[in-house]
């Protein structure tokens, strides 16, 4: 046989698996007075058991028999409150560990969990819980929900009640409700997700108050919603039942009648994070322009002229894109996708009202620059309508939005000030995170979280000292406090540098100034929490030349100011040992920091767009009608139209379309000690 032939894995020998053997020799011991040492007492019937099988699988027949207590020296022993035909499943289960459930009645299988749950079989009560939640119906739910309650079973629980909320006519329609304990009653009803009209479920409570008239109804009546009923339902409804007095119907018809819609405690469906804007759940666009586009759920094919719907931006602000879901549903989170193929950013609001008529204001980020993916938190309600207003543009006058979903998410956000506290790093691509400022060879590296491969040639982002910045543009508004920066430390050089932060790309504050202070390797900056779109880093010395490298950056901070863990790489030279940059800067690389590239080289170094794509038309600039007479979308090139090359000498004073400051000044609020750092360097510059 050849050497290289394949061998197959040799058979396992040594192991001996006959589980199925033990689980048959202990099973013929079930019921059998064969070696039996104890009798077990069941609703008067005896049946022989065993001491040690029974110990041997359950805690509670380890201290009744062998514990010390009166039952150790019985020969017979009594259990009460023990349904027969439930504890023979359960005693056949202690001997041979199977149970079959798919033949027995719902009834039977409660009384073996309530057998389960009591004496401590918790992989059986967990698998009975798994199989009533793969068989849950309008009939059995209200009996499984009592006995889940009852246990304190949360995930059937919970189940249960996800069930009832879909199915909520149903359920109280079906006489399997007139039997539902009233602590079980009273906290399905008080859900907000029980969505029923608030008339069935008074008329429901009543018929369940008939049955059961030995139970006090009125903490249960306190959970009906009576500002949801209509004056007439008050009045030819509740009122003959005589369940509820006089008073509190006029209150009711009151607030009724003075109440803004929003104020009032509507039921909506919960559909745990799955997307309600859709049409299958019979969402649809009522306004704005290009209506199909929005909800079909494809956010990968458009371009200038198709894939999104828009509306006119005006100055009073009652434009709009407004959509109708299906049924009322209980969402506390929107997904929107702007449209994002050039580097334009967008403000706008989100409202939400159950009538069309009251809003509610959700998400106001009137005042941000935004772009790409917004994901959206905000304290849930109950909504039918979604209004999306846009309010800015930095190219021209119309909003543009390729995709927009609406859901209840599970996870739990914290909000400051109406913006998101981010729990990960949002300064990422997956986050619609741009470099918009700065000087690259590969685009975006500064954002892509490699913080191990660089060297003297790549890995970085950087800028001329004296000019330009590095500048980062978050996808949407966030509450920081902190941020964490890698700088390129590749030798012992060290860095001065500031951050400052904006909302806008105009009024910018000051959030770390270490101008005075020698900086490398890994940075971590706080602050008092603040909102923040824009992060600009601004180096002001380096003691190596005249260029200012930054490896990684992160927005919060994620680890600490060691790298949490990482090293930075050592380049060795062609004769083994370490070595300076100067001794291994390629002339191309320096001749590009410098202002000065070379002509075969420039499009693939520079982290912005060739020259031959920089200017352009942007069809936005057309009227409405005419968006896609132009064959592409325009591509800006970091931080401005006006050129490639950000942060480098070529460029000095480009502000990327702001109109921001003159050539050769570093915009926004400049420390005291940069400008004194800045009047001694201008006489002694560093080599």
């Amino acid at each position: 046989m050849s050497s290289q032939q394949p061998f197959s894995a040799p058979p396992l020998v040594g192991e001996v698996h006959h589980i199925h053997h033990l689980s048959d020799h202990f099973g013929r011991l079930y019921i059998s007075d064969e070696y039996s040492d104890v009798i077990l007492v069941v609703e008067k019937n005896r049946i022989p058991a065993h001491k040690v099988i029974l110990a041997s699988r359950s805690e509670y027949f380890r201290a009744l028999l062998f514990g010390g207590m009166r039952e150790t020296n019985q020969q017979e022993v009594e259990l009460v409150d023990t349904p027969l035909p439930a504890f023979k499943h359960l005693l056949r289960y202690i001997y041979t560990g199977n149970m079959s459930l798919g033949s027995l009645k719902e009834d039977l299988i409660l009384d073996i969990l309530g057998l389960a749950h009591l004496y401590g079989f918790q992989e059986l009560e967990t698998s009975i819980s798994e199989y009533l939640k793969a068989v849950l119906s309008v009939r059995t739910v209200c009996l499984i929900y009592d006995t889940a309650s009852l246990y304190q079973l949360a995930s059937l629980s919970t189940a249960a009640l996800v069930f009832m909320d879909r199915h909520a006519v149903e359920v109280l329609n079906h006489e399997s409700f007139l039997g539902i304990s009233e602590v079980a009653l009273k906290q399905i009803i008080s859900r907000d997700s029980f969505c029923a009209a608030e008339v069935d479920i008074f008329r429901a409570v009543s018929a369940w108050s008939k049955a059961n008239p030995s139970l006090d109804v009125q903490p249960i009546l306190a959970e009906i919603r009576l500002s949801l009923f209509t004056i007439n339902d008050l009045l030819k409804v509740v009122r003959p039942t005589e369940l509820m007095p006089a008073d509190v119907l006029l209150d009711a018809i009151q607030s009724r009648t003075e109440s803004r819609d929003t104020e009032l405690r509507y039921r909506g469906y919960k559909m745990p994070n799955e997307n309600v804007a859709v049409p299958r759940h019979g969402a649809q666009v009522l306004v704005g322009e290009v209506k199909s586009a929005l909800l079909d759920g494809d956010s990968k094919n458009y371009d200038m002229e198709r894939g999104f719907s828009r509306h006119p931006i005006d100055e009073t602000g009652d434009k709009g894109i407004v959509v109708k879901l299906g049924m009322p549903c209980i969402i506390n989170r929107i997904n929107m996708l702007l449209w994002d193929r050039d580097q334009r950013a967008y403000s706008y609001c989100i409202e939400v009202s159950m009538d069309q008529s009251d809003w509610v204001r959700v998400v106001d980020h009137s005042k941000y620059h935004c772009r790409s993916w917004q994901t959206l938190y905000f304290p849930q309600r109950v909504v039918q309508f979604i209004r999306v207003v846009g309010t800015h543009n930095t190219v021209n006058k119309v909003f543009h939005v390729v995709t927009l979903e609406a859901l209840w998410s599970e996870c739990v956000m914290q909000l400051h000030g109406g913006l998101l506290v981010p729990q990960e790093n949002i300064a990422t691509l997956g986050h619609s995170a741009l470099v918009i400022e700065g000087v690259c060879r590969s685009r975006n590296a500064l954002l892509n979280g490699d913080t191990s491969h660089y060297d003297w040639d790549s890995g970085y982002t950087c800028h001329q000292l004296g000019s330009g910045a590095i500048m980062v543009q978050l996808g949407q508004p966030y509450a920081l406090n902190s941020m964490r920066m890698l700088l390129w430390d590749c030798d012992d050089r060290s860095y001065n540098y500031y951050i400052e932060v904006s909302v806008n790309q105009r009024d910018w504050e000051v959030v770390c100034d270490r101008t005075r202070e020698p900086a490398r390797s890994w940075q971590m900056i706080n602050f008092p929490r603040r909102p923040v779109v824009f992060i600009r880093i601004v180096g002001t010395h380096n003691t190596a030349n005249e260029v200012f490298h930054c490896v990684h950056f992160e927005a919060p901070a994620m680890g600490d100011v060691d790298g949490g863990g990482t090293t930075s790489p050592v380049m060795p030279n062609s004769s083994g040992g370490e070595s300076s940059q100067d001794e291994l800067e390629s002339p191309e690389h320096e001749n590009l920091l410098m202002g000065d590239e070379p002509e075969h080289g420039r499009n693939n170094l520079l982290q912005g767009i060739p020259l031959d794509q920089q200017v352009h038309h942007d069809p936005f600039q057309l009227p409405l009608v005419g968006a896609g007479a132009l064959g592409g979308p325009p591509v800006l090139p970091m931080g401005g139209a006006a050129g490639a090359m950000q942060g480098a000498g070529a460029m000095q004073g480009m502000d990327g379309g702001q109109g921001r400051g003159q050539p050769g000044h570093v915009m926004g609020a400049v420390p005291r000690a940069i400008r004194s750092a800045r009047r001694s360097n201008n006489s002694n510059s560093p080599p």
